[in-house]
């Protein structure tokens, strides 16, 4: 039993703005805090910049994705109404709810592990945490969409794990510059 394409279409965009959302709440939210990790603030400041990171992060992806799906779906009416095709449509508040619940449980995970791991381990912690979640969001995502799970969790783990050094080791240069 074969699927519509719009039904396909509709999961498949689903699950895009889950797995964007999941791996952009990850990879910004362990990012922010690693780099003020790095520039040697203390745990209040980490958890703020970390908590404000992942409240506008959602926010801010929940608003991306429905503007962006908003305007797909504008441009699938379009061409529906030319073509006099009776087809279903993105859903903008579909896309947006999928992205802030994956983008806020992505980016509780390293807020979590730097929150409750001990003083001396909480940056060992927080790689481990955010490793085990890229691994899972990668796997889980190829899983679902029937593609390499190989391919897809090794660019979501290189992707991540790139930018939460490169974060860190900025935040070491700058709190070393200012301090």
């Amino acid at each position: 039993m074969e699927h519509s394409p719009s039904l396909d279409t509709r999961m498949l965009n689903r699950l895009r703005a889950a797995v964007l959302g999941a791996n952009d709440g990850i990879v910004s939210t362990s990012s922010v805090v690693m780099g003020v990790a790095g520039a040697g603030a203390d745990n209040k400041a980490i958890l703020t910049a970390g908590f404000a990171a992942l409240v506008a992060g959602a926010l801010s992806m929940a608003v991306g994705e429905y503007v962006s799906v908003a305007s797909q779906k504008d441009a699938e009416e379009a061409h529906a109404e030319a073509h006099d095709d009776d087809m279903e449509f993105t859903s903008p508040t579909q896309a947006a709810l999928a992205s802030v619940i994956s983008f806020t449980l992505g980016g509780a995970i390293p807020l979590l592990a730097v929150l409750f791991a001990p003083a001396d381990l909480k940056i060992t912690a927080t790689i481990i945490a955010v490793l085990i979640a890229l691994i899972v969001t990668g796997y889980g995502s190829a899983t679902i969409g029937k593609a390499n799970r190989t391919k897809a969790t090794l660019r979501v783990v290189i992707g991540g794990m790139l930018a939460m050094a490169i974060t860190y080791y900025i935040g070491t240069l700058f709190g070393t510059m200012i301090g």
